[in-house]
């Protein structure tokens, strides 16, 4: 019971603090100058709005855009070397050569790339062409040495 009590206290003491500050802003005097201006940007237009915004920014030097948080990355010089040290993760196949077997070849070429018969020989036909890009290292060499079983040469990059 008693600590109902001291609940509805604290709820009665925030409720007139809450008041009290309601009845500030209401009390302090706003200027006629004050309210022209915000009479005359209620009726603006949205462009008319975006130009005056435009025309304050011009005007006093300053930007309504958010302003962007600064991080201070320490090791923000060493990211260049980083990328070199890093493994090159994404390859590409690319057919140099045909080499005596184009048959075996454009079938390889189409158990590898599902493409069709036609696709297939177009591709051997027009060597040097990527075979297939976009894929990782150990997927790249299964395909470069499927294709130079078969007699092509292949250079993976």
């Amino acid at each position: 019971m008693v600590e109902k009590k001291e609940v509805s206290a604290k709820k009665e003491v925030a409720t007139k603090k809450a008041k009290e500050v309601t009845e500030e802003k209401q009390s302090k005097p706003e200027t006629s100058a004050s309210l022209e201006i915000l009479e005359k940007i209620e009726k603006m237009s949205v462009l008319e709005l975006a130009d005056l915004v435009k025309a304050l920014e011009e005007k006093f030097g300053v930007t309504a855009a958010m302003p962007v948080a600064m991080t201070n990355n320490a090791g923000g010089a060493a990211a260049p070397d980083e990328a070199k040290e890093e493994e090159k993760t994404d390859f590409e196949v690319v057919l140099k050569e045909v080499g005596s077997n184009k048959i075996k070849v454009i079938k390889e070429i189409r158990t590898i790339t599902a493409l069709g018969l036609k696709e297939s020989k177009d591709l051997v036909d027009g060597a040097p062409k990527t075979v297939k890009e976009h894929v990782d290292k150990k997927e790249a060499e299964g395909i470069k040495e499927k294709l130079e079983a078969v007699g092509a040469v292949v250079e993976i990059k």
